[in-house]
């Protein structure tokens, strides 16, 4: 046999190994075998040296910087974080981007911003790792989407290709998604929508919030269920599966709404995993929840 033929000899063989181990299944238990994302999709960090806004509602006495997230990360095994910028930080998001500049890819964030903000900011926040800006309504005015100012803003956001959080109560949600909705951009609904205590999944709000699954671009967070009152984890297990026929399993997003502002006595990290585990039984939709949140907030 000539050299020309052994080689050739030598590329078959090895062609029909890489077949053989593709068919065998080694490439797919290869893929099998990287890590599958969890995803944190809602935190805050802070110090007290940081400048706060004013007019804020509220301000911690305390600090929870970056490493101390990190920490929480690593212990409850969750490989990538987004942190959401605190009210009380107004639209100052410079703490947000050093942090996410500093963890090389880990991290995304969610910024607040002033409608007027330059366009030339917005793009300096999405090199950072900003994915998205947040609307915090509580005990807030609600805001005119259909200015001249909102319209720029929410054209930018729609290029940008960002996500636009809320947190307010389920009545407004369901007026105010329909009209961001109109804009072109994606919305995400925080802490399960906060509908009524009182009313719970009968609230017409959180009724309403439940047809908004049919659009496919509307995102619901099952986070912190303490903030939907004294039965809130009740309540949680009532709205799951109901969040889950509307929405389906890819349009929900866990958040350990880590350091759990107003809430630190009775609230840490672990609980909150703890407590996704009695939320969705089935280990493989938990995993399916967990990573769900990778596309939309690019990681």
């Amino acid at each position: 046999m000539t050299s020309d033929q052994h080689g050739l000899t030598r590329r078959r063989f090895a062609a029909g190994m890489v077949a053989a181990l593709s068919a065998g299944g080694l490439a797919s238990r290869v893929r099998a075998d990287v890590p599958q994302p969890a995803i944190d999709t809602h935190a805050h960090v802070f110090h007290r040296a940081l400048k706060l806004a004013p007019g804020r509602r509220y301000a911690p006495d305390y600090d929870a910087p970056l490493a101390l997230y990190l920490q929480q990360l690593d212990q409850n095994g969750t490989t990538n974080g987004v942190l959401v910028q605190p009210s009380f930080l107004g639209t100052d998001n410079s703490y947000l981007v050093e942090c996410l500049k500093a963890t090389g890819g880990r991290l995304r964030g969610i910024a607040v911003v002033d409608p007027t903000v330059a366009a030339e900011e917005l793009r300096e926040l999405d090199r950072a790792g900003v994915a998205g800006i947040r609307l915090n309504l509580v005990g807030q005015k609600l805001p005119d989407l259909a200015s001249t100012e909102w319209t720029a803003l929410l054209a930018q956001v729609r290029t940008l290709d960002w996500q636009v959080e809320i947190q307010r109560n389920a009545t407004d949600l369901a007026m105010l998604a329909p009209t961001l909705l109109d804009h072109g951009v994606k919305v995400v609904l925080d802490h399960f929508a906060l509908p009524d205590p009182k009313l719970g999944i009968d609230d017409p709000g959180f009724q309403a919030v439940l047809k908004l699954g049919a659009t496919r671009n509307v995102w619901v967070k099952v986070s912190a269920p303490y903030r939907n009152g004294p039965n809130g984890e009740a309540f949680a297990k009532q709205a799951y599966p109901l969040l889950r026929n509307a929405y389906g399993v890819d349009r929900l997003l866990w958040g350990s709404d880590w350091p759990h502002t107003q809430f630190e006595s009775t609230q840490n990290y672990a609980k909150n995993r703890k407590f996704l585990d009695e939320l969705v039984t089935d280990a493989d939709e938990r995993a399916r929840v967990l990573a769900s949140p990778r596309e939309l907030f690019r990681f």
